[in-house]
């Protein structure tokens, strides 16, 4: 005997005869995995490792007992460690944690370095002209604390020289040394060779300086001093000098 379920019904083989037997409630295949800490009541385990408000250990104790000892204390059990054998439950605020953990997520996120990698196409027979526009561009994403992907496109004939897209490649990190370095080498990627460059540490953080200091006015070195008014009664005379007999 075989049941198997099949456009909302299950069907029973028994031998070569088929029943069908008609649901009228679709089959509960159960819902997604909760990824959601278990606290207080949700946690459905007959013992538990149990941890003090404190941090200290009390040890492996039922979770009716761990219950009662954190509704004394006005606090919440919570699973710390589901997958332990018994899982690790703490005695703790749990809205003043969930606050803190969002902080120091949030925090992280604020502290994080956003790279941001722009880029820059080429083609293996530029001209000097197109060529210096494009450097201009590379030393400005560089300088800006950018990653730069520059791509050499090959059309036709030029992909049977790759040597001219290598060679103008390391042309161009030569140009920008000053300001980056080649973070992963020229390689050949179907019809396009790219190279990524990278800003030396510390680059963007220079701009930002520099552009304050640009910003601020310039202070003078010394007050001018102020002019002495037309009408100053002339010097008075000298005293005459002392006898030097006296």
């Amino acid at each position: 005997m075989v049941v198997k379920y099949q456009h909302g019904a299950f069907v029973l083989k028994l031998g070569l005869h088929l029943l069908l037997a008609v649901v009228d409630e679709p089959l509960d295949l159960g819902g997604p995995i909760s990824t959601e800490t278990r606290i207080n009541d949700r946690i459905r385990v007959p013992e538990v490792r149990l941890i003090g408000p404190g941090g200290e250990q009390v040890g492996i104790v039922r979770v009716e007992d761990a219950l009662r000892v954190a509704q004394e204390a006005d606090l919440d059990l919570v699973e710390v460690a589901p997958d332990a054998r018994p899982p690790v439950c703490k005695i703790m605020d749990y809205g003043k944690f969930k606050y803190e953990t969002a902080q120091k997520a949030r925090e992280s996120r604020k502290n994080q370095v956003q790279t941001v990698i722009k880029e820059q196409k080429l083609r293996p027979k530029i001209d000097d002209h197109d060529y210096e526009t494009k450097k201009g561009h590379v030393l400005r994403f560089l300088q800006a604390g950018s990653k730069v992907k520059v791509t050499i496109m090959f059309r036709g004939r030029e992909q049977s020289r790759p040597e001219l897209g290598y060679r103008l490649l390391q042309r161009l990190a030569s140009d920008v040394a000053e300001f980056g370095f080649v973070e992963t080498s020229a390689k050949q990627d179907g019809r396009n060779m790219t190279m990524v460059l990278a800003p030396h540490k510390g680059a963007k953080t220079r701009v930002k300086a520099q552009n304050e200091a640009s910003s601020t006015p310039a202070r003078n070195s010394a007050p001018a001093a102020a002019p002495a008014p037309a009408d100053a009664p002339a010097a008075e005379a000298a005293a005459p000098a002392a006898d030097p007999q006296q």
